[in-house]
């Protein structure tokens, strides 16, 4: 229980000194990546006018019946894939990456090559 704890302070702290850094404007959103134990999470935020531009996740209908189980890395990128998609459709082509705290390897790495790949510049 302990080291869980130690954990995800440890989480909090990195995510605290990333969102330090990073900012995004309409023209350039940040693009904000949760994860769970189950699901996986996305939001393209406008922190200027404090706005959620776009979300994605593995809970919406076409990716949570096209993806089983929600919580691979091959559902990280499609969720990438799907976010990116919708951003290139209203014209956001570059974006801040926030990861969230995490560490950049596994479903963050898969979820960030999956938004490349679908025309997202960060």
């Amino acid at each position: 229980m302990i080291k869980q704890t130690l954990r995800k302070e440890r989480t909090r702290k990195r995510h605290q000194r990333i969102r330090n850094k990073i900012w995004g404007t309409k023209d350039r959103p940040r693009l904000s990546f949760y994860k769970s134990n189950k699901h996986v999470y996305a939001q393209l935020i406008d922190d200027v006018e404090s706005k959620t531009l776009l979300s994605c996740s593995t809970l919406q209908s076409p990716l949570k019946t096209a993806i089983k189980p929600p919580w691979t890395k091959e559902a990280a990128k499609a969720v990438g894939e799907e976010i990116a998609k919708n951003a290139v459709g209203k014209g956001i082509k570059s974006v801040v990456f926030d990861r969230g705290g995490n560490k950049y390897h596994g479903k963050v790495m898969a979820f960030a090559d999956g938004a490349r790949s679908a025309g997202l510049k960060f």
